[in-house]
């Protein structure tokens, strides 16, 4: 049976962070990409404009970062066979103490989103630190630079109102995640060597161990690690 794959790219990169990403024939893979966010328009309503593009029923949805959260967005409003999330959170329990406190402060929308529009420093904000020795090769990945979208997508991360895990959810974490540390989150999860950028420097761990996930009934995911 053909298992419908859908996976979204983390916040300002476009799908080539896929490209080292094989899964077999009985996977249908399919990708999805950034929109432009319509005037104020919250997290919930963004998702289901982005669920109008899932052609399949029952898909796996596989969200990196920012990405993650978008799709679990997406899982309350349609049926969904596994949701992955990888280098993300699975709820706003496991931020950084600086969004945290950018909930409370706002203090996130004093900053000018035209700083963000500078190829290095996008970089290091979606790829995190570990990046530094091969930034000119991870400017590739990105695409998503204009200024409203990026406001939009920081305004609605560190807003984002998910309190409690969605059940079920399988989540891939790098051990050196500089984004979202990794000693902020929560088990159960499945914890690697890498950083924020696993989904590019893992892709082999990836490549022998996703297609397991996506097909068997993972209880214990330790055996993973």
């Amino acid at each position: 049976m053909i298992e419908s794959v859908y996976l979204m790219p983390g916040m300002g990169a476009n799908l080539r962070i896929f490209e080292f990403i094989s899964l077999p024939e009985r996977f249908d893979v399919n990708f999805l990409s950034w929109i432009a966010p319509q005037n104020n328009e919250s997290l919930e309503h963004y998702a289901m404009r982005m669920c109008q593009r899932v052609k399949h029923q029952n898909p796996i949805l596989i969200g990196v970062s920012f990405g993650g959260v978008l799709v679990q967005e997406m899982a309350r409003q349609m049926d969904c066979k596994k949701i992955i999330i990888i280098s993300s959170v699975k709820s706003n329990q496991e931020m950084p103490k600086h969004i945290k406190l950018a909930q409370v402060t706002n203090a996130h929308r004093l900053l000018p989103t035209q700083w963000i529009k500078n190829l290095e420093t996008l970089a290091l904000f979606v790829f995190g630190n570990g990046i530094q020795r091969r930034l000119d090769h991870y400017k590739r990945y990105l695409s998503e630079r204009d200024p409203e979208y990026l406001s939009w997508a920081i305004d609605r991360l560190v807003k984002w109102n998910r309190n409690s895990p969605h059940k079920g959810i399988i989540h891939i974490h790098g051990a050196q995640d500089s984004i979202f540390p990794v000693k902020n989150i929560q088990d159960p999860f499945i914890k690697i060597d890498g950083d924020h950028a696993i989904i590019l420097t893992k892709s082999d761990w990836f490549n022998k161990n996703l297609p397991k996930i996506l097909t068997e009934n993972l209880v214990d995911l330790t055996y993973l690690k």
